[in-house]
């Protein structure tokens, strides 16, 4: 699979736009409003994002039109569940809803191959219905789909059952004037709520920033439950350098968590 084609799904990914953090907040308060100009905005201002994790998958021989397509599928509901409250970079709780979409894609595509035309329809059927429960606020029907892709429904059928992949936890169950309950709202898991996996990976990812030595200090000290003393002794260091330096790591760590 090559991943270095300038143009992707007809994007050119040279020019892909960066968003700040700021401009990041400002589209935020715009999408909460439901303008949906400012959704497409972010949307494109985050496909470097699936750009950069579809280079993991480049040992794969799928089409890398096709992954990029996947993981603009995870990012659209990254951005439908993501909650602002809880105080996480978007990226971080986008990451691994992209990487989920695209492997359950290879997963279920190493199967059963199913034609590039075909898939196209699939699609271009999920992006319609997307636009039509927006502006109508319920689940259109497949004739309404077909209309709007300019196909016969009995093509967006054979389409979508062709790319049937198992249930997401964020596959909507049930609308009703907007208020979309999706699987993972019928699934009860009071040990591994949402909140405590996404403040999880924040927690590792501003681990994983910190130098070496402090990230093993702090291994140490708050996975491994020794004292600033028993770590002085196991890296060779005074218990003050070591207060120093875990000092240190944790300010680090407070500082990227409140980006």
């Amino acid at each position: 699979m090559s991943i270095y084609k300038v143009e992707i799904c007809g994007v050119n990914t040279s020019k892909l736009p960066i968003l700040t953090n700021a401009e990041k907040e400002a589209l935020f308060d715009r999408i909460d409003k439901g303008d949906k100009e400012a959704r497409e905005l972010f949307i494109n201002g985050n496909l470097r994002l699936v750009l950069s994790i579809i280079q993991r998958f480049s040992n794969s021989s799928e089409n890398v039109d096709d992954l990029f397509q996947i993981g603009c599928i995870g990012l659209i509901k990254a951005l439908d569940n993501f909650n602002r409250d809880l105080n996480v970079k978007f990226s971080t709780y986008a990451v691994p809803m992209i990487i989920g979409e695209i492997r359950r894609y290879l997963r279920d595509n190493n199967s059963i191959r199913v034609s590039r035309s075909l898939r196209d329809t699939a699609y271009k059927a999920i992006y319609a219905k997307e636009n039509l429960m927006k502006k109508s606020q319920k689940e259109p029907t497949i004739c309404e789909i077909a209309t709007e892709i300019g196909v016969d429904k009995e093509s967006v059928i054979a389409a979508l059952d062709a790319i049937q992949s198992p249930v997401s936890l964020y596959e909507p169950v049930y609308n009703d004037g907007g208020d979309t309950l999706y699987v993972l709202d019928q699934i009860s898991d009071k040990k591994n709520r949402e909140e405590n996996w996404v403040e999880e990976i924040t927690l590792n990812e501003a681990i994983r920033r910190l130098p070496d030595r402090e990230k093993n200090i702090i291994d140490l000290r708050f996975f491994r439950g020794k004292t600033q003393m028993e770590v002085a002794e196991e890296v060779g260091i005074s218990q003050a350098q070591v207060s120093r330096l875990e000092k240190n790591a944790l300010k680090s760590m407070r500082n990227y968590l409140r980006d």
